[in-house]
């Protein structure tokens, strides 16, 4: 089986616009033939997903959840191109998921587009000084800085966390698969977290 490489998943990145661990899935089932691989993410939907993000959706609904002890809420808003697909089962249950997510894991923005360019630079210049102290080349420390971007992206935009009730699920990926089920654009538009904070 010819190794699938960084290179070929930013070509189909490119090509199909879909998510990174997407593509690399894709790429690895059918061996690294890119046409067979944009042809397997057009079928599962997530490319179609993907060209509905320029889309307006103006519509949608916003969901909320309190903790049982009352010291920890979340508001989310979601939105969708209807306000049919706004009173569906499943986007109704995906806003309640989404709720839950944002109560427990904590992430400060919706997307990685949403992280102000001083906080990158910031995080940047803290893991450029840590893998210096190594003494590595700078080759290296620029795979670990993009290792520990990714590691970052991953803890604070909720698109890029895994779902914690099924840790082999991204959020960004939910999202794009009701999409592709219900025919319409779904987006998170903003979210709230408030806590008490003990003592």
């Amino acid at each position: 089986m010819p190794e699938v490489t960084v290179d070929m998943i930013k070509a189909l990145r490119q090509k199909t616009n879909c998510g990174i661990m997407d593509c690399k899935r894709a790429l690895v089932e059918v061996d690294g033939d890119e046409a067979k691989a944009i042809g397997l993410l057009r079928k599962q939907g997530l490319a179609k997903a993907v060209e509905r993000r320029d889309r307006l959706a103006s519509e949608g609904a916003i969901f909320s959840y309190v903790h049982h002890d009352g010291r920890l809420g979340v508001l989310l808003q979601m939105n969708c191109e209807t306000d049919f697909v706004a009173r569906t089962d499943e986007f109704r249950q995906l806003g309640s998921e989404l709720c839950l997510q944002v109560a427990a894991s904590d992430p400060h923005y919706v997307s990685q587009e949403d992280i102000p360019e001083d906080v990158l630079e910031s995080e940047r210049n803290i893991y450029r000084e840590q893998a210096g102290k190594m003494g590595k080349p700078k080759n290296v420390i620029d795979r670990i800085v993009d290792g520990k971007l990714k590691s970052f992206y991953e803890q604070v935009c909720l698109l890029d966390q895994t779902f914690v009730k099924e840790p082999n699920d991204r959020i960004g990926h939910m999202i794009d698969e009701l999409s592709s089920k219900l025919g319409e654009k779904i987006e998170v538009g903003r979210f709230s977290r408030f806590e008490i904070s003990k003592g």
